[in-house]
């Protein structure tokens, strides 16, 4: 598997990593909607040269004469180092005091030519120098190094490497309406492709939360052959409980899928499906209430809902709840 959280790669590795996943290049490529020609070039790359290779190379001739002096770029890149967490103006501002002038943007061209543009990458490559030198750190550099540390807990990130790697399932409340009372949405959302489902429903149970995945989620990614492997979801109580008595745990075993969830500690939400959940409500719900409709926006490719639906589970859960539960009471 190939791992990368390069936005601008980040679908070359993909493809090759379904393609792994499957063990059919042709299924992949027709997943994903290329040739193989391409396939087997991103391939050829990736053996050459590393997943580095995958990044469109510039033909843009640079020119030396608009940039800096090698003094004052080095004394850019070791401030970086040493002070990590300074943005570039104040990098700018500080090199000032110490007689090296350089603008803001000019801060910012270097740290692109070395890739340190970014808080994070400015770390990365303190650890580099840690590693390498073993140098003693700053107060400064200890804060920022914690700082991270703590960030990376809080948020929960994750990698993952193609469709249906890693799906994200979570319960919202959307309102009450006269007549009809208490309405809930469930959502799910592929965490790597961004392909999304909502479906409302009148109550929050371990029923509706398995019914939205029998009736919308598997079914679509069955249609291309793509298994489910994880799903995330929080700690609410449509998807905890006893594994003999919860239907949401019998529904999963019944399908043999792992269900990883985040920690009780970190009451955050998860982050793909908060930020689906903001834009449908305001977009849709509170617009346009009681209808059925397709959207489109740049982050998500699909998003669909049925209205309000108060269906129940199906017979298809409720049977293979029934034999799991058999299952494990014998």
């Amino acid at each position: 598997m190939e791992y990368t959280n390069n936005p601008i790669i980040k679908h070359k590795a993909g493809l090759l990593n379904l393609a792994e996943e499957l063990g059919n290049v042709s299924r992949a490529c027709k997943i994903m909607g290329v040739s193989r020609d391409t396939f087997y070039r991103y391939q050829e790359l990736v053996e050459d040269g590393g997943l580095d290779a995958l990044i469109n190379k510039s033909r843009r001739q640079p020119n030396i004469k608009n940039r800096v002096d090698d003094a004052t770029e080095q004394a850019v890149i070791v401030y970086a180092v040493e002070q990590p967490a300074h943005g570039q103006h104040r990098t700018s501002n500080e090199l000032r005091k110490k007689g090296v002038f350089v603008s803001g943007s000019g801060v910012r061209s270097i740290w692109l030519r070395h890739d340190l543009e970014n808080f994070k990458k400015r770390l990365k490559a303190l650890e580099e120098k840690i590693a390498n030198d073993g140098i003693i750190l700053s107060d400064a550099q200890v804060a920022a190094l914690e700082k991270k540390k703590h960030d990376d807990e809080a948020c929960g990130e994750i990698e993952t490497v193609h469709p249906g790697y890693l799906g994200s399932q979570d319960t919202f409340y959307v309102g009450n309406l006269k007549g009809v009372g208490r309405i809930y949405q469930q959502t799910f959302v592929d965490t790597y492709s961004k392909v999304a489902f909502a479906k409302l429903y009148t109550t929050k149970t371990p029923i509706t939360a398995a019914d939205m995945l029998n009736d919308k989620v598997l079914p679509y990614f069955e249609q291309y052959e793509l298994p489910m492997l994880r799903i995330l979801t929080d700690r609410g109580t449509e998807y905890c409980g006893r594994v003999d008595q919860h239907d949401y745990q019998l529904y999963w075993l019944s399908m043999i899928l792992i269900t990883p969830r985040q920690k009780r500690c970190h009451h955050r939400p998860m982050g793909s499906v908060s930020v689906f959940i903001k834009r449908f409500c305001r977009s849709f719900i509170k617009s346009r209430s009681g209808k059925s409709c397709m959207v489109r926006w740049k982050n998500y490719k699909k998003i669909w809902t049925s209205g309000w639906n108060t269906t129940t589970m199906t017979e298809l859960i409720k049977e293979k709840c029934a034999v799991v539960e058999h299952h494990l009471k014998h």
